[in-house]
Parts: C-alpha cells; sequence; structure tokens
C-alpha cells in the first residue's frame, strides 16, 4: 500500500526551499517538522520558526508541515519564493465512546490491524507500533468494516531495514465477507496516510534487507513500468497463461515530467462496474501476482509513486507488502 494526499506530482526546479513557520497569531513554532511525504528528506524549524529543506531530487510528492496540537498543512507551489505557513490549532475533542456490547476484543481488532497495515512478511513482524494505545476502532455490523484512527501520528519502528517511521493515517478500512475481524475472512483492505522516513541503522545487514526488500516490491514494479523495463528484467508479463509485450498492455508517455500511463487492453464488467483489466506478473525472486486495475489511465513520477492508489490493487506477492516493507520514495535514488 502506497501512502498519498492527492496534491501528488508537483513540480519543483530549484534546489533548496525556504519558508517559515507560525501559528495564527505570528508566533513561530520551534521544531515543527517539515519533509516530503514518503521519504527521508526533512527537517525543522529553527527558534525563528524558519526552515531550509534539501530539494536536489526534484521531489515530486507533498510537503508536509506538522507539529504536535495543531492542523497538518499538505503544501503545493510553483515557485522559488519562501513560503509562510500558518498552522491551527486542533480542537481538544474526545473520541466519542458508545457503550454497546461489541462483537469483539480490542485485541482481536489490534491483531487484525497489525496484520493489515503491517503485514504477515518477515519485515512486518520486524515492525512495531510503538504508541498503540493512540489507534481506536469502529466496527461497522451492517457492513462487516473495521476502521480503524489515530489522533496522534503512528511512531513504527522497523528494525529490519533501519528506519523509525512516522505515519499520519488517514484512513484504514478492511471489508470482510462475514462478520468476523479474522484476515482470512478478508476481501478488500485499504489504508492511506502520511510517511516520514528517519534512518536509524544502517549496518551492512541492515543494507541487504533492503535490497531485497526492494527486490519484487510494488516500489520497484512501477518505477519497471515507467521506465519501461517490465518484461526485460524482473517482472513478466502475462495474460491469462501467456506472456505477452507490455508495450502491447500499456503506453508509457512523458507529460509535464510524470509518466502517463493508460490501459491499452480493457475487459469491462468481468469483476464489477469499475473493473478495467488484470495482468499476471511473475517475478524472478519474488514470486507471482496480480496487478488489477479499476481505472484506465493513471500517473507514475520519478520515484514510482503511483497517482490512483484506491484504483489500483495487487493480489499475491505484492498484495502482502504493507507498510512493513515500505522504503523511502528516494530509495536508491541518486
Amino acid at each position: 500500500m502506497k501512502t498519498l494526499i492527492l496534491l501528488l506530482f508537483v513540480t519543483v526546479s530549484f534546489a533548496q526551499i525556504r519558508g517559515k513557520v507560525v501559528d495564527v497569531n505570528g508566533k513561530a513554532l520551534v521544531a515543527a517538522n517539515v519533509y516530503f511525504d514518503g521519504t527521508t528528506v526533512a527537517t525543522l524549524t529553527d527558534k525563528k520558526g524558519d526552515f531550509i529543506i534539501d530539494n536536489t531530487f526534484r521531489l515530486n510528492t507533498v510537503l508536509v508541515v506538522s507539529f504536535l496540537g495543531y492542523q497538518t498543512q499538505y503544501l503545493k507551489f510553483d515557485s522559488d519564493k519562501e513560503l509562510y505557513v500558518i498552522l491551527k490549532e486542533v480542537a481538544e475533542s474526545l473520541n466519542e465512546v458508545i457503550i454497546k456490547k461489541d462483537l469483539f476484543t480490542r485485541k482481536q481488532k489490534m491483531e487484525l490491524f497489525r496484520d493489515q497495515f503491517l503485514g504477515r512478511t518477515s519485515f512486518g513482524k520486524a515492525s512495531k507500533i510503538e504508541n498503540e494505545s493512540d489507534i481506536y476502532f469502529i466496527y461497522d455490523k451492517d457492513k462487516t468494516t473495521l476502521k480503524a484512527f489515530s489522533q496522534n501520528p503512528l511512531i513504527i519502528v522497523n528494525s529490519a531495514l533501519g528506519y523509525k517511521i512516522t505515519y499520519e493515517l488517514s484512513n484504514f478500512e478492511t471489508k470482510f465477507w462475514k462478520l468476523s475481524v479474522n484476515s482470512r475472512d478478508v476481501t478488500r483492505s485499504f489504508f492511506s496516510g502520511l510517511s516520514r522516513f528517519e534512518e536509524n541503522d544502517s549496518s551492512s545487514k541492515i543494507i541487504k534487507n533492503r535490497e531485497k526488500c526492494y527486490t519484487g516490491s510494488q516500489l520497484e514494479f512501477f518505477r519497471n513500468l515507467g521506465d519501461e523495463t517490465l518484461g526485460k528484467g524482473n517482472f513478466l508479463v502475462f495474460e491469462k497463461s501467456y506472456q505477452v509485450n507490455p508495450k502491447d498492455s500499456f503506453t508509457v508517455r512523458d507529460t509535464l515530467g510524470l509518466k502517463r500511463v493508460e490501459v491499452l487492453k480493457q475487459e469491462r464488467g468481468l469483476h464489477n462496474k469499475k473493473f478495467i483489466a488484470e495482468f499476471s506478473l511473475l517475478h524472478k525472486k519474488a514470486g507471482q501476482s496480480k496487478f488489477i486495475l479499476e481505472t484506465t489511465s493513471f500517473y507514475i513520477d520519478q520515484f514510482g509513486l503511483n497517482s490512483n492508489i484506491e484504483d489500483i490493487s495487487f493480489s499475491g506477492k505484492l498484495s502482502e507488502q504493507r507498510v512493513g516493507n515500505m522504503l523511502p520514495a528516494n530509495y536508491k535514488i541518486n
């Protein structure tokens, strides 16, 4: 699952971004977080509320400004002028407590959340949420759907990949085919949010783990699709049981610094009204997956981030990769 707030793909040409962060009264906010979503590129404001953040890589993602107790800002910009960011305080509110008999315990729901959010891979199991007490759940019995919320960012430590991830959860929803919170009864699971990566280990073992994680990942797949190397490297594409040339299934065109991908072979209505096409993928090391589309086109930036996360899904090996398998979007980008 990829993180995304749909201000994605902001094209910025200058190497540094400068700005100031204040509250509504103009008072400087010291040590406010400023970062590019999904990356390790981040900084803090100084005692005057000023910041400078590196943009050497020309990152095409959202610039996030956050401060505890204040509403997070997601910024888009198109000039080299200094940014002046005003953050508003979050109104204090308690989570609504509905006193009624719940079918499932918090322990059961938390176990499902870890499974669907962090994942069941070795990297997912090596990841720990340090502030699980901030998470609360709502189970809709009529829709057999579990939703999760947190007013505070989730702090995730991945000991296998050497990252601390600050994750602002904007949406988590898992649908079951019956009244259940068991992973084997899940029909669809989706989450989204904003993430900041901080490296806390870079030993040789960790570096090897990151390369293992990247190989056969969704990040590698979208980068290969964007640079038109599908079928030439690790990923092979199949329609039903026949290997196909990806160029017969997708067109990729440069559009304002992005890659616009259009789906050529469409099979509307096979599964549902939104269904467009389905392709089988075979990775030489990671195994088999399916690439399922509910959109006729989407965009990929130079880091492998795609614009339509709610319309694109995977089954098989690629579907097993959750936050525990997430790497920074700028991983391997020099």
